[in-house]
């Protein structure tokens, strides 16, 4: 950046037309009534650019607010009043580096790190707790619709669920053939493949009911209430070979973590639908954004709950074939994530170090 008095200064012209001479006097004039407020302002923003944050009196840190609304008062007038380009160029970069030093982001990412999981994602999801409640009533009436349906007309079965999910496990299979389907392994070999595909598949469905909420969230219901559809007419063919309890406690070990992070997404999605549909006060953009913003917040930790499913699935489930083993893992994770949500109870702001 040069120096302002060199920035400015401007040998006289004895050609220039009578106009350009007037604003040339107009931008001086200018430029002499505020230069003194704009000079202290790059004083200090330079000193807090090379880390001599503690050298700076407290005095000239509380006067920062007011010297930065004084220049970026400055830059809007010579934008309307069209000053000349040496001005405007010098209080453009000027706000622009000092507005990073009064509203730029003072964290790091282990900072960031400590206010997420410190209380920034519970309180995101809190504060979606309406869609979070109509998501989880799609989700339990989608199951019970793909139970009637199935236990009406078997031919449900093969709609709501594909050759590559039932694999083998149809109705009219017999009560071994399902129950071996639900047997783990009792080595660990290759399952880490098997964990990476599953992940890859929930977070499409997540990932999907989240970006379907733009169309004012019925896509997003629309989804969830397809999957759960297809677990309510697997629910319903265990239950008519007598394997109710295995197949909800083989469902437990991951299901517990990875319905809950669908619900969130489809939740999220849902988030912004309504915002939209319903933006109140504010309009549909800004709406739009605020939702957006809460919504990014709960996907970003809906990414991780599906790792932590997807690790659950593809290790524990097949290691562990105790029914009530099983149940204890699924029931230890629905305590822990709804502690965490809805029982840690800091804000953001509050978690920041």
């Amino acid at each position: 950046m040069k120096p302002i008095t060199r920035l400015f200064n401007r040998a006289p012209t004895a050609e220039a037309p009578p106009e350009i001479e007037r604003a040339a006097l107009r931008s001086d004039r200018f430029r002499l009534e505020r230069e003194g407020e704009w000079k202290r302002l790059e004083a200090v923003v330079r000193r807090m650019e090379s880390g001599r944050l503690r050298a700076i009196p407290d005095e000239e840190l509380l006067e920062l607010p007011a010297l930065y609304r004084t220049a970026a008062s400055s830059l809007a007038i010579a934008r309307e009043t069209s000053l000349d380009a040496a001005t405007l160029a010098y209080l453009e970069a000027l706000v622009q580096r000092a507005w990073f030093q009064v509203y730029g982001p003072r964290i790091g990412f282990f900072g960031w790190l400590r206010r997420f999981f410190g209380g920034g994602w519970s309180a995101a999801v809190r504060d979606i707790w309406l869609d979070i409640c109509i998501a989880f009533a799609v989700m339990v009436a989608g199951t019970i619709v793909g139970w009637l349906l199935v236990e009406s007309d078997e031919a449900w079965y093969y709609s709501l669920v594909g050759d590559g999910m039932a694999n083998g496990r149809v109705p009219g299979a017999s009560a071994q053939v399902l129950r071996q389907s639900l047997d783990g392994q009792d080595h660990g070999g290759g399952l880490s493949a098997f964990a990476a595909f599953l992940f890859s598949n929930n977070a499409g469905v997540s990932i999907l009911a989240f970006a379907l909420g733009f169309a004012f969230g019925i896509p997003s219901l629309m989804l969830l209430m397809h999957n759960l559809a297809l677990l309510g007419a697997m629910l319903w063919l265990f239950h008519s070979a007598g394997l109710t309890m295995e197949f909800t406690a083989w469902l437990a070990v991951h299901g517990t973590t990875e319905l809950f992070a669908i619900l969130l997404a489809g939740a999220a999605g849902l988030h912004i639908g309504r915002s939209m549909a319903f933006p109140g006060n504010r309009s549909v953009v800004s709406a739009a954004a605020e939702s957006g913003r809460r919504a990014a917040v709960v996907m970003l930790g809906v990414v991780l709950m599906l790792i932590v499913a997807a690790l659950l699935e593809g290790y524990a489930r097949q290691l562990v074939t105790d029914a009530l083993a099983r149940y204890a893992i699924g029931g230890t994770m629905l305590v822990f994530w709804l502690g965490y949500f809805f029982a840690f109870r800091r804000r953001p702001a509050e978690a920041a170090p």
